[in-house]
């Protein structure tokens, strides 16, 4: 699951825009540029915010992958809602739910992906 420095941070905002995707795409079913920033730029700028903070580039390990996305995304969500106006109820608890699982399954897979490829191409 270790990237290069430059290659991490581009994975994990891959993953980060591709969940937004899946989500777009599943609840309706078109993609936008729009719902693309409504979505993925909270998540991205506070994935990033929190990485800068617990220094996961810097210094990468699996601590601090962890309380980069647990803190990046549950920001992320907060914000997000902050922006769409809604209130912190069970739906939006849902959403955290589901942002944080299936977050976390794409950063490790396209990490591990990544990984498998440049080890391939050497």
């Amino acid at each position: 699951m270790r990237l290069s420095h430059r290659l991490a941070p581009v994975s994990d905002g891959a993953a980060l825009v591709v969940f937004a995707i899946v989500g777009l795409l599943s609840h309706h079913g078109t993609v936008t540029a729009t719902g693309l920033a409504r979505d993925a730029l909270p998540l991205l700028g506070c994935w990033f915010a929190a990485a800068l903070a617990f220094r996961l580039y810097v210094r990468p390990s699996p601590g601090r992958l962890l309380a980069t996305w647990a803190t990046g995304i549950t920001a992320g969500v907060l914000v997000r809602a902050l922006i769409l106006g809604r209130t912190l109820n069970g739906h939006e608890a849902a959403f955290l739910g589901v942002a944080l699982t299936f977050t976390l399954l794409f950063v490790v897979v396209l990490r591990v992906l990544g990984g498998s490829l440049l080890r391939d191409r050497v």
